[in-house]
C-alpha cells in the first residue's frame, strides 16, 4: 500500500464514521424533539383525581365555585385530567378533608380558612382579611395583578411547605352576620353566641360575642334550638343552607366584604402532571375567579331577596358603625392574623400598605 491509498482508505474511514456520527446526532436529536413535543401537548395517559371538599353539593361554593373550576381544568387539559368531587363525608368529614389532601388520601380539596385555618394559617389572607378588600378587583389585585403586592405568592409558599398546590380561587361576596337578634350597633354583639372559625371567631370576639365552633350541618339545628343565636356565612350561601328559615336578620355590609374560598391540589398529585398540564391548569386560574365570583354576586343578591320574603330583614349599618368595624378589624383583629405566623405578617403588611396607598386607611 502506497501512501496515497493509505490516505485515501483513512480519509473514507473518516468519512465514514463522521457520517455515523451525524446520524447518531440526528437521531438524537430527533427523539429530543419528539420528547419537546409530547411535554408541550396532551400527554396520552389520563389522569384521574378524586377532590373532597369541606362542604356538600347544597353549598354555594359547589355549583358557583368547585364545579366550574373542575370543568374549566377539564376542558383546558383536553380531557387528560379528569376530577371526581365526592361531598363532604363521603370520604372523610368536611373539617377533615383538608388533611385528607395533604396526606394523599384525596388528590384536592376546596374549603374556607375558617375551617382549615387553624393548620395553615396563611389562608386567612386568601379568605380575605375584615374589612379589606371590597371586591372581586381589588381582591385580585392585592392577591396577584399588581407586583407591588402579589401576597398569593406567600399563600402559595405556605400551601407548598404542607404538600399542597394552589391552583384555584373565588370570591362569594360579603360574608356577613346572621342573627336572629336585631343589630343596630357593634355593641349589640356583645355576649351573643355565634358560630364562627378562624377569622370570624377573632373578629367576634374582637366585638364581644362568643364565637362557637360547629360544623356546617349543624348550624341550622343549632340555631333552632337556641344553642347558638346566629352564623357567621357567605351571603349567597344562606338559602342554600336553609337559614332563612332559622335567622331573623342580615347584618349588611358584613364584617368581611369579599370573603373567599381556595382550591388546593396535593402537591404530589400536581408535580406528577407534565408542564404542559401545569400550565394549562394555571391558565383558568384567573379566568374561572373572575367567572365564579360574579356568579356569588348573583346569588348573594337572591339570597338576601329570598331571606326578605320569608319575613327576615336586612339590616345596613350606618357609616359610623361601619367605619367602627374597619378601625376594629385593623386595630385588633389584623395583628391577631398576623401573629399566626411570618408570612401572614408579610402579608398583613402589604395589606395596610394597600389600604394606605389607595387612600382607605
Amino acid at each position: 500500500m502506497n501512501l496515497s491509498e493509505g490516505v485515501l482508505i483513512m480519509t473514507i474511514k473518516n468519512r465514514t464514521a463522521l457520517n455515523a456520527a451525524l446520524l447518531g446526532l440526528g437521531a438524537l436529536t430527533l427523539s429530543s424533539s419528539i420528547a419537546v413535543a409530547q411535554e408541550s401537548g396532551p400527554p396520552e395517559e389520563v389522569t384521574h383525581w378524586v377532590f373532597q371538599p369541606a362542604f356538600d353539593s347544597s353549598d354555594a361554593g359547589w355549583d358557583n365555585g368547585l364545579m366550574p373550576w373542575v370543568e374549566a381544568v377539564e376542558e383546558a387539559t383536553e380531557g387528560t385530567v379528569q376530577i371526581e368531587v365526592q361531598p363532604a363525608g363521603a370520604l372523610v368529614s368536611g373539617g377533615e378533608a383538608f388533611g385528607a389532601a395533604v396526606a394523599g388520601m384525596t388528590d384536592g380539596y376546596a374549603g374556607w380558612a375558617t375551617v382549615y385555618g387553624g393548620v395553615m394559617p396563611e389562608g386567612m389572607l386568601a379568605y380575605g382579611l375584615p374589612m379589606g378588600a371590597e371586591s372581586t378587583e381589588q381582591a385580585w389585585e392585592l392577591m396577584w395583578g399588581d407586583p407591588d403586592y402579589r401576597i398569593g405568592e406567600l399563600v402559595q409558599k405556605a400551601a407548598h411547605e404542607r404538600n399542597l398546590h394552589w391552583a384555584g380561587w373565588t370570591n362569594q361576596g360579603p360574608n356577613a352576620m346572621f342573627t336572629t337578634f336585631p343589630v343596630e350597633t357593634l355593641e349589640d354583639f356583645k355576649g351573643k353566641k355565634m358560630r364562627a372559625g378562624g377569622p370570624q371567631a377573632l373578629f367576634h370576639e374582637a366585638i364581644g360575642g362568643v364565637p362557637v365552633p360547629m360544623g356546617a350541618g349543624d348550624i341550622y339545628t343549632g340555631i333552632k334550638l337556641g344553642t347558638i343565636e346566629g352564623t357567621y356565612w357567605d351571603t349567597g350561601g344562606i338559602d342554600d343552607m336553609s337559614f332563612d328559615e332559622v335567622v331573623e336578620y342580615a347584618i349588611m355590609p358584613g364584617w368581611n366584604p369579599a370573603q373567599h374560598q381556595e382550591i388546593y391540589v396535593n402537591l404530589n398529585s400536581w408535580n406528577a402532571l407534565t408542564p404542559w398540564q401545569q400550565e394549562k391548569i394555571e391558565g383558568v386560574f384567573k379566568s374561572t375567579y373572575f367567572e365564579t365570583s360574579k356568579l356569588h354576586a348573583e346569588q348573594a343578591d337572591a339570597a338576601l331577596e329570598d331571606l326578605k320574603a320569608a319575613g327576615g330583614q336586612v339590616i345596613n349599618l350606618s357609616d359610623e358603625q361601619v367605619q367602627k368595624m374597619r378601625r376594629i378589624s385593623i386595630e385588633e383583629v389584623w395583628p391577631k392574623i398576623a401573629e399566626k405566623s411570618e408570612l401572614n405578617a408579610k402579608g398583613v403588611e402589604l395589606y395596610k400598605k394597600y389600604l394606605q396607598e389607595t387612600g382607605k386607611l
